[in-house]
């Protein structure tokens, strides 16, 4: 029997094409299942990850309210043109503690998944303030309000303790001293966050003003810290960027 007169069983009969169907699918579905239930976890370990700090995390959120993913992706992919423009490609891990992740699947803005540390804290604040003052061409909108709005931390510490329960790794130190916390990554020259969350944690006076700390101050630091916590040197020869 020819190949042809095999696949014709197929073609004329369609119960034996249904259960062909069904015993592909399940094929398929098995090799796709069957790993989760012994590989402790999908994501490759990436040196550097860490919990978002509270005020990077309070940033984060005033990020989600005005609605900054409908315009911005945070996802690099894996393609020349987008290396070349926006720096390496993104890695699962970096998304491991996002709830919910932030890739979106728009851009009219430029990606964000690297912008921390491109510009100054200054540059953050006078381009969300009035984004032409620096991007004459921008048609982003301006968030003046940022900078005169005090930043509410009332359900921060809940917040984090349900991201905990979620698997993030917060450890009960960082949990406790989540008010403390804001209040010392956005005063200048204190090191009191660096010791609980890592070097990476930076503080200082994000919005450039110290008699209070504002939504600006969370947000520039949440947007100073995307895409600085791997060395991606490492992932180069993934990339072929050598």
């Amino acid at each position: 029997m020819s190949l042809i007169e095999k696949h014709a069983i197929f073609e004329k009969n369609s119960i034996v094409l249904l259960v062909g169907i069904l015993i592909a699918v399940a094929i398929g579905g098995l090799v796709e299942i069957v790993p989760l239930f012994y590989l402790k976890s999908t994501i490759e370990k990436v040196e550097g990850m860490r919990p978002y700090t509270p005020l990077e995390l309070a940033g984060r959120n005033i990020y989600i309210r005005e609605g900054c993913y409908n315009c911005h992706s945070q996802m690099i992919r894996p393609m020349r043109d987008e290396i070349e423009r926006y720096g390496h490609f993104s890695l699962a891990a970096e998304s491991m503690y996002d709830h919910p992740f932030q890739w979106s699947s728009k851009r009219t803005g430029p990606d964000l998944a690297r912008v921390g540390n491109k510009y100054s804290d200054k540059w953050q604040v006078e381009h969300l303030i009035n984004p032409r003052a620096v991007v004459p061409d921008s048609i982003m909108p301006g968030y003046p309000h940022l900078a005169k709005n005090e930043l509410d931390t009332k359900h921060l510490d809940s917040m984090v303790k349900t991201h905990a329960l979620v698997g993030v790794p917060y450890t009960e130190d960082q949990i406790a001293n989540v008010a403390k916390d804001v209040v010392a990554q956005a005063t200048a020259d204190d090191s009191t966050v660096a010791k609980r969350y890592g070097a990476s944690a930076k503080s200082r006076d994000f919005d450039g003003n110290p008699a209070k700390v504002t939504e600006m101050d969370a947000v520039v630091a949440y947007l100073q810290m995307l895409g600085t916590l791997v060395d991606f040197s490492k992932y180069d020869d993934k990339a072929n960027l050598r």
